[in-house]
Order: structure tokens, then sequence, then C-alpha cells
């Protein structure tokens, strides 16, 4: 044996949820067995068995930020990758979904995420903030990406699929 952890495979479905300002809501997580590791990520997580990718987005938003949305204000499916990672001594081999979500300013004002378990803070990043800063932010790519993809979906325009690539990633780096 090689010593190294046996790899879970994990579908997700992540939201890109955004506020009136074009800001991103992004999360912190930590890996507890290497101090001081912290990444940032998008609303979102595993898809539960006999669960569609858009019910577990809906969901996840449910439980990572209490806001409750009908399923007509998910926006289109616009990004897919696959990540491979360690966090907590475990292998993981994620497919991603990622979809949009407008929000107007009242759910902006009522989003409560829980700091409690997995998350360890959230943050309402721009684009400039998002080009700009030295934390780990994950999926890389997005301070590029999102003011293009906004300008898009505010005229109506959402782009076909983009497939980020498939990432071995280091998310205590």
């Amino acid at each position: 044996m090689s010593g190294e952890p046996a790899v879970r495979w994990r579908r997700t479905s992540r939201v890109l949820l955004t506020d009136p300002r074009g800001r991103l809501l992004l999360l912190c997580a930590r890996d507890p067995r290497t101090p001081g590791a912290a990444w940032w990520f998008t609303v979102g997580g595993g898809i539960e068995a006999g669960e569609s990718s858009e019910e577990a987005a809906l969901r996840e938003v449910t439980e990572e930020t209490g806001l409750v949305l009908r399923s007509d204000r998910l926006g289109p499916l616009v990004w897919t990758r696959r990540a491979l990672f360690t966090v907590d001594g475990a292998r993981i081999d994620q497919t991603e979904e990622f979809r949009v979500v407008l929000l107007d300013a009242v759910e902006t004002a009522a989003v409560r995420v829980d700091t409690t378990e997995a998350t360890h803070g959230h943050r309402w990043w721009s684009p400039e903030a998002l080009a700009t800063t030295a934390e780990t932010v994950r999926p890389r790519g997005m301070a590029a990406r999102l003011p293009v993809l906004l300008a898009a979906g505010a005229r109506g325009e959402w782009p076909t699929v983009e497939h980020l690539g498939d990432m071995d990633e280091d998310l205590n780096e």
C-alpha cells in the first residue's frame, strides 16, 4: 500500500450567489489537519441520492444561507469542472456544476450564514477583490469570468456551459 488515502467520488451542485452590486458570496473553509490552511468557495455541496442537481443547489442555498428560493430563481448551468483534492485526510474526486442566482437587495440582506460547523466565515466579493486577493479562492479564474458572465446574464444572453477543466488542487496553498 502506498499510504495514500482512498479516493472518494462526489457529485456537487454549486451556486454563484450574487447580489445587486455584482458581488459573489463565498464561504470560508479550513482544513482541521493543517493549521492556518483556509480557502474560499461557492455556496453548494453534495448531491444526495435521488436528488437532481437543481434540487441540491436549492437545498444547499437554504442550508448554507437560510434563503428559501423557488426553483424558478435558479439560473442556468454556466460552468462545470472536476477537482481532485485532499481535505481532513480524505482524497476527493469531485465533479461540480455551477448555476447562477441573482439576488435582490431584500434577499441579500436576509442571508444568514451558519459558521458553527464546516463554514468559518463568509464574505461578499467584488470581481476587483477576487482579482487582487492573495487568499485561496476556488474555482480559480472567477475574477475574470464573473463580470463577463453577469454582463451576459443582464442582457439575457447566458453563455453556453464552460468546462473549467480538471484541477488537481492543493487547497492548503
